[in-house]
């Protein structure tokens, strides 16, 4: 937190609305009012996949999904504050407003069982590099402190590169994701299977908990969720900050 000096001679003001910040929260980056017109996503939603809207039949976002992935839920819609909000994490170099998102989160969603694992979604290396930071886990580590709950950063590694899902049909973002990730094996470098269970990188017994900033039609979560069922995971949700309306393809 910046120090009253500090505070008095270069104020604090939010990255949204530019307002100044009272000094005991001058460590945040958004203020109360921005964080609270963020716009929650509440029921009627699908059970499983929490996607908004009436549901006749089989939801056809998670029908595909693995068993053991039986959850997903998201805090805000994708508006304009909050969707500023989550491309200064992901894009504008800015991994300390991680803190913000997290809090929406957690004042908004249910938190998981005790003892679940929050597991972010990993980034390739070429836009780790680039990025300098994956904001998937800076969310992770936010919520884990808020929630309690250990952060295992090293369980999942994506396999090869994908193009960026924001222009895809989601028939596309499934193909684009399809076999992106693998579970990280300690000693024989990564795992696809329930093999070598005396790896470091044993899967946990208890819920494991996908984080990340946004989702849109799931299909990174999910395949992410995949690549964990076949390493043995037997209980599997997610959480992300931001909902995105699915666009019309048709």
């Amino acid at each position: 937190m910046p120090n009253a000096l500090e505070q008095l001679l270069l104020p604090a003001e939010c990255l949204l609305c530019h307002n100044l910040l009272d000094f005991a929260v001058s460590d945040h980056l958004v203020c109360d009012v921005c964080r609270y017109r963020w716009r929650p996503v509440v029921r009627p939603w699908c059970e499983r996949c929490g996607q908004p809207g009436p549901h006749f039949g089989p939801c056809r976002l998670c029908r595909e999904w693995p068993a053991p992935f039986f959850q997903a839920r998201s805090a805000v819609w994708l508006d304009e504050g909050a969707r500023h909000a989550a491309h200064a994490l992901k894009y504008g170099g800015l991994p300390r407003i991680a803190d913000d998102l997290a809090a929406a989160i957690a004042r908004l969603l249910t938190p998981p069982e005790p003892g679940a694992v929050l597991v972010p979604i990993p980034l390739g290396a070429r836009r780790l590099r680039e990025r300098g930071y994956n904001q998937s886990e800076h969310l992770a580590r936010a919520l884990g402190a808020r929630w309690r709950l250990p952060v295992r950063a090293d369980l999942v590694v994506r396999r090869r590169e994908t193009t960026t899902q924001t222009a895809l049909t989601p028939e596309a973002r499934l193909a684009n994701v399809a076999g992106a990730f693998e579970m990280r094996n300690g000693e024989c470098g990564m795992r696809n299977d329930q093999g070598a269970l005396h790896s470091a990188f044993r899967t946990p017994h208890s819920a494991l908990v996908l984080v990340d900033d946004v989702f849109t039609t799931g299909a990174t979560l999910a395949e992410a969720a995949r690549a964990l069922t076949r390493a043995g995971a037997a209980r599997i949700t997610a959480v992300t900050f931001g909902r995105a309306a699915i666009p019309d393809f048709t």
